[in-house]
């Protein structure tokens, strides 16, 4: 078979280029003028819809124009505006309707899903421009993919080094009284229409300087190349490594789904970027290739292991707007891994001949998924406020710890519905005085920080006498001192939430300053960190003397603090004080400090 050469590139005339860097600076110009609006009672909603039309339709008519007389290139990108804009419309309902919803819980998932769909959908039109059909030959379509990135990332370094000039200048003129320059390029204007430009003058830099962008990307696909084996080869130990670790550990990371479909989207890169379009002959030697099958063997188990976990988590709490976007995330990458699998195992269509059926069919889906998600098809705010109201009936969460910040804002205007339904719930009235409160909280709270902050009160099941009574104490502490006690009854002393049920609270006792005297450290250790509060004895009692939190998990601090192992580490070079003044000033360390040789590390650092 006579391998396929790649679709040759068009020649730009004149009026296309002056045309790529006029839509560029319209982009520039309209972003602008919602900005503007925004603060003249230019509706959020339709805020949201000029975005994301601005974003979109330009930016597909910057990288896929040829000829400005094709009428094809004008009905795909009539075609791109009428998918994009009921969708916008509705993500704009979505996050609006209610006060202080969380926007960026609707608009971030929206914005994402919409720029990948935008992405995915590019190479389709652009290969529709030179045959007038969908269905394009599989090697145009990975040209054109790789196209469009690396032309995107070369206008990102275009817009940046361009920026890098211009700070320059301003910091010249600035350097002899000149603020002219300053004040210009900071202006927000001058920022959008200039950064459209940019942008437009990057694109057909990419666009029209062929050589230059095959030679980067050559060099990408020789990178990707040389690290797929140690990919595949990473891939392969863990899996191996399964058996004696067991899952245990992977499931208490809480990220278990995160890291296992991030490993598969990496191989999927890896291998596309070494396949190619899979007319070139096989890249490596025959048992390098049979540990690249291997490994795409096993991306079905990471696939169901991340699902699995996933599961677990909706399972156990239900579904959320996050949790659905990553559901459909993994989801995709599973349905790669699988694809990815079989073609591994196929040995009639050559090596990985399959991959190009699997890449197109998966891309289509994902496509579909992508416009269903953002559109009443299927809304995943609808889906997570029903199935959190779900569990709520079932009973598997009782009404005073059920989560209502989530309705209240993470779920847009559905949520907030749903939150205003729960009025007329009688487990949520005033015969049911807890789980009312939490209600009436939750809607007057203007964020979930005020909310789930005034919480804290209700949440607690002890009184601060039985959580001090409860104190796990360090290996060595025989008693605690009943002055220390007295004071933290007496609210003298900051402690840390012990008050609550599951608390577990660990008083240790190391030398804070040297002196030969214990101080207190009181650790509240939960699953994601901890928190502690020091104590000292002073002349007129004891007193809180700072707080510190650790993010490291609880698990891997427990054991030491409860060993009483906690290492004082001193300040080398202390605080100092001019004049007569009381102010103590801290020396902090910064860029002008020097380590000589065999200075210790930690010197130079204090």
């Amino acid at each position: 078979m006579m391998p396929h050469t790649a679709p040759a590139p068009v020649e730009l005339s004149a009026k296309t280029r002056a045309f790529i860097v006029l839509i560029a600076l319209l982009q520039g110009l309209l972003l602008y003028l919602v900005r503007v609006g925004a603060g003249t009672g230019f509706g959020f909603e339709l805020q949201i819809a000029w975005y994301a039309l601005t974003l979109s339709i330009p930016t597909a008519m910057l990288l896929t124009v040829q000829r400005l007389d094709d009428a094809r290139y004008w009905t795909n990108i009539a075609l791109v505006a009428a998918i994009c804009l009921p969708l916008s419309i509705w993500a704009g309902w979505s996050a609006t309707g209610a006060p202080d919803l969380k926007e960026a819980a609707v608009l971030a998932p929206f914005a994402c899903s919409l720029a990948i769909a935008v992405f995915v959908a590019l190479p389709y039109l652009q290969c529709r421009l030179a045959h007038g059909r969908w269905c394009a030959p599989y090697h145009e379509l990975f040209e054109h993919g790789w196209q469009n990135a690396l032309t995107l990332i070369l206008t990102g370094a275009f817009v940046g080094i361009c920026w890098a000039v211009l700070g320059l200048c301003a910091a010249l003129f600035a350097l002899i009284g000149i603020q002219f320059f300053a004040d210009l390029f900071t202006t927000r204007g001058f920022a959008h229409l200039a950064t459209g430009i940019m942008i437009g003058l990057g694109v057909m830099i990419g666009r029209t300087q062929q050589r230059p962008v095959q030679i980067a990307r050559q060099i990408l696909f020789a990178i990707f190349k040389g690290l797929l084996p140690l990919v595949a080869l990473i891939a392969l130990i863990f899996v191996a490594s399964l058996p004696f670790t067991g899952l245990d550990a992977l499931w208490k990371t809480r990220s278990a789904t995160l890291i296992l479909m991030c490993l598969i989207a990496t191989v999927v890169l890896f291998v596309n970027a070494v396949y190619q379009d899979g007319e070139a002959p096989p890249p490596y030697p025959r048992w390098l290739r049979a540990v690249v099958n291997a490994a795409l063997l096993t991306l079905p188990l990471y696939a169901a292991l991340g699902l699995y976990a996933l599961s677990l988590r909706i399972g156990q709490y239900g579904w959320t707007g996050e949790r659905f976007w990553a559901a459909l995330a993994a989801s995709a990458l599973s349905l790669y891994a699988l694809g990815y699998a079989v073609a591994a195992l196929r040995r009639n269509d050559g090596w990985l001949g399959g991959l190009r059926r699997v890449n197109v069919a998966v891309s289509l889906v994902v496509l579909a998924l992508a416009v269903a998600a953002n559109s009443w098809l299927l809304d995943p705010h609808r889906l997570g406020t029903g199935s959190q109201l779900a569990q709520l009936r079932s009973g598997k969460i009782a009404p005073e710890r059920f989560d209502l910040s989530y309705l209240r804002f993470d779920a847009g205007r559905r949520g907030y519905q749903a939150l205003q339904s729960l009025t007329a719930d009688p487990r949520f009235a005033a015969s049911a005085p807890a789980a009312h409160a939490n209600l009436q909280r939750a809607m007057k709270s203007t964020t979930s920080w005020e909310y789930r902050a005034e919480l804290e009160t209700p949440a607690k099941g002890r009184t601060r006498e039985q959580a001090l009574r409860a104190l796990l104490r360090a290996d060595g502490v025989a008693a605690i001192d009943p002055a220390w006690i007295a004071a933290a009854l007496a609210d003298q002393l900051t402690l840390p939430n012990c008050e609550d049920e599951d608390a577990r609270c660990v008083l240790a006792t190391p030398d804070l300053d040297g002196d030969g005297q214990p101080e207190y450290l009181l650790c509240r250790i939960n699953d994601w960190g901890t928190n502690c509060n020091a104590y000292a004895r002073l002349p007129r009692g004891w007193r809180s003397i700072g707080q510190t939190y650790l993010s490291q998990r609880g698990s891997e601090v427990e054991a030491q603090v409860r060993a009483n192992r906690v290492e004082v580490i001193p300040r080398r070079w202390g605080d100092i004080r001019i004049g007569a003044g009381n102010e103590r000033m801290r020396l902090e360390p910064g860029p002008g400090r020097h380590c000589q040789d065999g200075d210790r590390d930690e010197d130079c650092a204090r």
